[in-house]
């Protein structure tokens, strides 16, 4: 297991540091790198591979970009970035110089990317206040996609990885949610690859065997949280929440989850998220997760992404008493 993912939980994060450089509006959320990401050698060897890129592709335009931040918040670089790439002819000014300007020059050019790259807006990891912000998450995996489109043999390094603190203010104050974020392709792991490819090829190609499976993994669950006095019947609907999927590791793992830590009955989709950030938060840290979720999907109750999860965990403990 890499190093870096220990360090989610060994160096917890005080919302009070961000707050201090960030305004977050009652009913707002926003998520940060945390600053122990920002010293990445492989972040700062992609944030160096990406200035590269742009200041060869823009060379004969004669711009130069030094800080992925600084220099491309206002959209101009990114304006003619898509214009030199893509031979895109964009309807908005060269230089924007006014917030107002800026922001919809921004939101012409983000949606000429989104149609471009043909993504929906369920895939889209940037907006045009993130990147107008200047928050480095977003612009990262804006030009990440950007770059995988257009110069698919850029050789960007793999598994570069960021820990993440989303911070939202509530009515009942400010909650938080840490997460480990993948920037750019995990090609190191290939056995996580051959899982996806091996439910890929059940849901496309064996879907007469799909409920064989679902029974398999429903039976090893309900063999554990069944002491529990809870009963899973249906994969999508019932680890959405996360509850059962927290309770399942802590049986599975031995240990005792803090009712404080987490939502027993969420009531909303922020409390949901927060509960499945925290369930792969810890199978990171056992080490049984070695490949990238969205934990969006499984609160959206996408089955095969459930049963990824599922599966981690029945592989590791299909032959655990209970």
């Amino acid at each position: 297991m890499d190093p870096d993912f220990l360090n989610v939980f060994t160096q917890p994060d005080s919302p009070n540091q961000f707050l201090a450089e960030n305004v977050i509006t009652p009913g707002e959320k926003k998520k940060f790198i945390k600053p122990t990401s920002r010293n990445n050698s492989k972040l700062e060897e992609l944030k160096l591979l990406l200035i590269d890129w742009i200041n060869t592709t823009l060379k004969e335009e004669h711009i130069v970009v030094r800080s992925l931040e600084e220099d491309l918040y206002d959209g101009l670089v990114l304006h003619h970035l898509l214009e030199q790439l893509g031979s895109l002819k964009l309807d908005v000014d060269k230089i924007a110089l006014t917030e107002k300007k800026q922001r919809q020059k921004l939101a012409v050019i983000l949606e000429a990317v989104t149609k471009c790259l043909q993504l929906e807006e369920t895939q889209l990891k940037w907006s045009v206040e993130s990147i107008l912000t200047k928050d480095l998450l977003s612009t990262l995996h804006l030009l990440v996609a950007i770059a995988k489109h257009f110069e698919p043999n850029l050789p960007m390094p793999s598994n570069v990885q960021v820990e993440t603190i989303t911070i939202e203010n509530t009515s009942r104050g400010l909650k938080t949610a840490n997460a480990v974020e993948y920037l750019t392709e995990n090609k190191e792991n290939l056995e996580a690859q051959s899982k996806d490819d091996a439910f890929d090829e059940l849901f496309s190609r064996a879907p007469d065997k799909l409920d064989a499976v679902k029974k398999v993994f429903l039976q090893f669950v309900n063999q554990h949280v069944g002491k529990l006095g809870l009963n899973v019947k249906d994969i999508e609907s019932q680890f959405a929440d996360g509850v059962i999927l927290l309770l399942l590791i802590g049986q599975l793992e031995g240990y005792f989850l803090n009712l404080r830590d987490f939502f027993l009955t969420p009531a909303s989709t922020t409390e949901m998220l927060h509960n499945v950030n925290l369930a792969l938060d810890l199978l990171a840290d056992g080490g049984l997760l070695t490949f990238s979720v969205n934990s969006e999907d499984i609160v959206n109750g996408d089955m095969k992404a459930t049963m990824r999860i599922l599966y981690c965990l029945y592989s590791k403990y299909k032959t655990k008493e209970t």
